[in-house]
C-alpha cells in the first residue's frame, strides 16, 4: 500500500537526519547552511514543540502514544471515506509522530536541528516538518473541499 510506503519514507528521513547529527555534531553545535538564514543547530529537546513542557518527557510520552493510537485507529477506521489527499496528510502526522516517539523511548529526548534563524528562533527536525505539513494539507482539505462534501 502507498501509505506504508510513504510513512517509511518519511520515517526514514527522520531517523536518518537525526542519526547524522547526533553522531558528527556536539549538543549546541551550529553549521551555517545558508549564512544569517538556516542553520543545523543540534538541540536536544525534553519536552514537544517550541519547547514546551521542557522535562515532562513521561507526560509526553503517554500523550504521544494515545494520540499515535487515536491517529491509527482513525486512519484505519475511515481509510475508504477520507480523500487522498487527508490519507497523505494522516499518513504525514502518524510518521512524525512516530519518528518524535521512537527518539523519547530510546534517547529520552527529541533531536531537533532545522534552525531557520532568519525566519524564527524555534528549533526542530523533520518528524515535525511531516507533523505540520499533514495537519495543513487536512485544513486545506477541509476548507477547499469540505463544502462540496457538505453540500452533497
Amino acid at each position: 500500500m502507498i501509505y506504508i510506503l510513504l510513512f517509511l519514507i518519511l520515517l526514514i528521513i527522520d531517523q536518518y537526519s537525526k542519526f547524522i547529527v547526533d553522531s558528527t555534531l556536539s549538543v549546541g553545535e551550529t553549521v551555517p547552511v545558508i549564512d544569517g538564514f538556516f542553520n543545523l543547530t543540534y538541540v536536544q529537546n525534553r519536552g514537544v514543540a517550541f519547547g514546551l513542557f521542557q522535562g515532562k518527557i513521561d507526560i509526553v510520552s503517554i500523550l504521544a502514544l494515545i494520540a499515535i493510537a487515536l491517529i491509527l485507529f482513525y486512519f484505519c477506521k475511515n481509510l475508504k471515506k477520507i480523500s487522498f489527499l487527508e490519507r497523505i496528510a494522516y499518513t504525514m502526522i502518524f510518521s512524525g509522530a512516530v519518528g518524535n516517539m521512537i527518539d523519547r523511548l530510546f534517547r529520552a529526548f527529541v533531536i531537533d536541528m532545522l534552525d531557520f534563524r532568519g525566519i524564527w528562533s524555534f528549533i526542530f527536525n523533520f518528524a515535525d516538518v511531516w507533523i505540520n505539513t499533514g495537519v495543513i494539507l487536512i485544513v486545506v482539505e477541509y476548507i477547499f473541499f469540505g463544502r462540496k462534501k457538505r453540500v452533497k
